[in-house]
């Protein structure tokens, strides 16, 4: 036999606090800022997440996807009928990070 301590309640529910504390800085994989999405989070948008696309940091994007590397930018002031602006997607290096 091992001398290895077994886990308890106490030990687990330690763990798990600063598991999530690591899970929350870093910023999901894709994010949306259109409500109808499901990936929408409003609040990762809240807390602020910065995108650099190809080196150059980027302030309007509305959604982007780092393991893809895309994002979608609008496309001038054009809108859709239902009064989404128009985008397009680009591809290329994304980082994001909380800022």
């Amino acid at each position: 036999m091992t001398d290895t301590p077994i886990p308890t309640e106490d030990t687990a529910a330690d763990a798990a606090p600063a598991d999530a504390a690591v899970a929350v800085e870093t910023p999901p994989d894709r994010l949306a800022a259109d409500p109808s999405s499901p990936y929408f989070n409003a609040d990762f948008l809240q807390r602020g997440v910065g995108v650099r696309f190809k080196g150059v940091e980027k302030f309007n994007v509305e959604e982007y996807c780092v393991s893809e590397s895309w994002v979608r930018l609008p496309v001038g002031k054009g809108t859709d009928r239902r009064g989404r602006p128009l985008l397009i997607k680009l591809t290329g290096d994304v980082e994001v990070w909380f800022k």
